[in-house]
């Protein structure tokens, strides 16, 4: 447990993001600590009341205006859009991210930060990985955060009293997302998607509104390091998703299966697009990316203690709710 002069402020970098902006409403409305410091190269499209917000690309060192006595830093930040990015700026932001926010952590006497890696450290498969799953990343993505996890664990060998929690998140969905649930919700409501390949791709996922709790479970749990696999104990297919969108906001079904070749064939005018600068996000790539299982255990969470309170239904409603008619953003 933080101790309560531990507690007074806190960091999050990456706080104007998807997962910062729900990470700070969830402290602030906790309570646990007196000032919330923002970091991050954008402004926030959310702001949370309260919390200061401070511009910074964390793959320049930190200025000593951001110095101070924070009890703990939540290290979010990432270019993580896969593909998406040059394989260089992967690394940039992800790796030399890490080694300027556990520079700045050993300038300060910061004693504890929270990382969130990604599931993508794994590599994809049918196969149920854990925690103790050897770590077999395909992508520029997954070496880079790999690579991050080192350096702070670096951070954590330098000084006794320091404590490291790191988190590998599978897909999180919510409010703000604007990612794969987010179009999917778009193309099941207008009626558009097709399976890409199968049905049976499993996809495991977790609501933002839990990984936030799964944060302060986490820096609470006292352990020296702490490493951690996030998503659902149940392990979903892209059908029980689809299913749980139609149940919860009324949206049509899947148009059928289109099998893989066939997509990969239409997918190669828009790469050539993409070549001469026509940007329109249809690669083979992402293809097989979407065809390919991520089957991920949090066994280490629950080993911990900590109890999800909704599973995919739930979450969907609580998302839902906040938002407007039939509309999930």
């Amino acid at each position: 447990m933080l101790t309560e002069v531990a507690v007074k402020q806190a960091m999050v970098v990456g706080g104007a993001g998807f997962i910062g902006t729900h990470l700070l409403a969830h402290l602030k409305a906790e309570g646990r600590y007196d000032r919330l410091v923002s970091v991050d190269i954008a402004p926030p499209q959310r702001p949370v009341a309260g919390v200061a917000y401070e511009i910074h690309d964390i793959r320049a060192p930190f200025p000593e205006r951001l110095d101070g006595a924070f009890g703990a830093i939540f290290n979010l930040a990432a270019v993580h859009r896969t593909p998406g990015h040059e394989p260089h700026e992967y690394y940039e932001t992800n790796l030399g991210g890490a080694l300027n926010v556990c520079e700045f952590a050993a300038r300060n006497g910061i004693e504890a930060i929270l990382f969130t890696s990604s599931i993508a450290v794994y590599g994809p498969g049918e196969d149920l990985k854990t925690e103790r799953s050897v770590p077999e990343p395909v992508s520029d993505y997954g070496r880079s955060k790999l690579l991050a996890e080192g350096i702070h664990r670096q951070w954590l060998a330098g000084e006794a009293a320091r404590r490291l929690v790191i988190a590998r998140p599978a897909v999180i969905f919510g409010q703000g997302e604007g990612g794969n649930f987010t179009r999917l919700a778009k193309a099941l409501r207008k009626g558009t998607f097709v399976y890409p390949g199968r049905k049976d791709t499993i996809k495991c996922c977790g609501y933002v509104g839990e990984i936030v709790r799964s944060m302060d479970h986490a820096m609470d749990f006292g352990e020296r390091e702490f490493l951690y696999n996030f998503c659902y104990p149940q392990a979903y297919t892209i059908e029980e998703i689809c299913q749980a969108f139609e149940r919860v906001a009324g949206y049509r079904s899947p148009r059928g299966v289109v099998p893989q070749p066939v997509m990969n064939a239409a997918a190669i005018p828009f790469e050539v697009l993409n070549r001469v600068g026509v940007r329109n996000g249809i690669d083979r790539e992402r293809i097989l990316k979407l065809v390919r299982s991520t089957r991920v255990e949090p066994a280490a969470l629950l080993a911990s203690g900590f109890r999800f309170s909704t599973d995919l239904e739930g979450s969907l409603r609580d998302w839902k709710s906040r938002s407007t008619g039939d509309v999930m953003v």
